[in-house]
């Protein structure tokens, strides 16, 4: 018997640390929920061990590009599939053209798996390159004797997360560049251009308009603290992103976010398209509906969203369904409770979150479309009206004395 170090949480919601004895992580999670415990987090004390002794993962760390382990799954799958045997076919794979840190993993495996060792158990032990959905399929592929439709399945999924992931991001990227522009141009105007209307202004010796005086006092607050605005704006992403590697931080930001209009919307159908397509490709390789659930829940991106799944995974033990526990979320659509609800009465789960998947997909698409299409002018407008605040303050005193005069 192996020892296995758990996360766990009562029933009044209080989170415990323990240690069980079992034959494997499965016998160690049903003696965890006898206890009248819900398991979050399970781990063997080995493998815990060799985790500690890893290199811990930095904030620059390279990692395995997923475009190339969708290639590297690719390939992999037409050799089992032609019948070659696994160890001749991580050898031909662990050639050049690949990064060094994925030709440095394949020899290790090559090296674990003809020791004797099985492939999803070596995938475990590298997991800067393959994640728990990568080795959680390898093993219900190497179970069931079908490793080479798991891992077309795989390389199928990997294409569809980076094409998903693309589409996102580019999405993100246009609004971030304008807001730098906006910030690099305002911040320039104050700095440089402003202080030559100030020595004007003083010679005439005239009252300015409150507007004028407002611009002037910003102006010379950012001439002297120039390097706080900056470093502000320069640190607030690092600050941002160690604020959300935290429990809390992640909860507030994600609740926060899936909330915001359109942006909000946009998160929201990610997170279902993700969820769903990881869920359906993990049900249909035969993995337990209770370890898909926990793992679609951690791929989702958002902890509203995973919180539902994770609630679902627990009311799946008490003998209700998962459509159940969806349909009382107000960020899970009703369609998509109502998809899972057929499937799960014909048996054909796996093949309707494959549908939702595809449909919120395009959803994506269609959403980073509209998007980026409506942010380009409401940002043109902020920045345009910012500028215009600014010129009208400092042509206010000369319309004044013209009008004056």
């Amino acid at each position: 018997m192996a020892s296995f170090l758990f996360q766990a949480k009562t029933i009044d919601g209080r989170m415990i640390k323990g240690e069980v004895e079992a034959n494997d992580e499965t016998e160690a999670r049903l003696k965890i929920r006898s206890k009248q415990l819900v398991p979050l987090k399970v781990v063997s004390r080995q493998a815990q061990g060799q985790k500690a002794k890893a290199k811990p993962i930095g904030f620059f760390e390279k990692k395995v590009n997923a475009k190339e382990l969708q290639v590297f799954t690719r390939q992999f799958a037409v050799l089992v599939g032609a019948g070659v045997p696994i160890v001749q076919s991580l050898e031909s794979m662990a050639t050049g053209g690949r990064s060094p840190l994925l030709l440095k993993t394949l020899r290790q495996v090559t090296a674990d798996v003809e020791k004797g060792r099985r492939l999803g158990e070596s995938l475990k032990l590298h997991p800067l390159v393959f994640d728990r959905m990568y080795i959680n399929l390898v093993q219900a592929g190497e179970e069931g004797g079908v490793l080479d439709t798991v891992l077309n399945r795989l390389a199928i999924y990997i294409e569809k997360s980076v094409k998903l992931r693309s589409k996102i991001t580019k999405a993100m990227w246009y609004p971030g560049i304008v807001i730098v522009v906006a910030f690099g141009v305002v911040t320039g105007i104050l700095v440089f251009v402003i202080p030559s209307f100030v020595s004007m202004f003083q010679q005439t010796g005239r009252e300015l308009p409150w507007l004028t005086q407002a611009v002037i006092k910003l102006s010379a607050w950012v001439a002297k603290y120039w390097y706080i605005l900056v470093g502000s704006f320069v640190s607030a992403p690092f600050i941002i992103r160690s604020y959300y590697q935290t429990s809390e931080g992640r909860k507030t930001i994600d609740k926060m976010l899936i909330e915001i209009p359109i942006f909000g919307d946009l998160i929201q159908k990610s997170a279902i398209a993700r969820f769903s397509r990881t869920l359906s490709t993990l049900l249909a390789a035969g993995v337990r509906i209770i370890d898909s659930l926990e793992i679609a829940a951690a791929t989702s991106g958002n902890y509203v969203i995973e919180g539902t799944l994770m609630r679902a995974k627990d009311s799946i033990a008490q003998g209700k369904t998962v459509s159940e526990q969806l349909r009382k979320s107000k960020h899970i659509p009703e369609m998509v409770s109502s998809m899972i609800s057929v499937g799960e009465q014909t048996g054909a789960m796996d093949a309707m979150l494959s549908k939702i998947a595809d449909f919120y997909e395009d959803e994506v698409e269609s959403t980073a479309d509209a998007m980026t299409a409506l942010v380009e002018p409401v940002l043109m407008v902020v920045l345009g009206g910012i500028i215009a605040v600014l010129v009208i303050a400092m042509y206010l005193p000369i319309f004044e004395m013209a009008g004056g005069v």
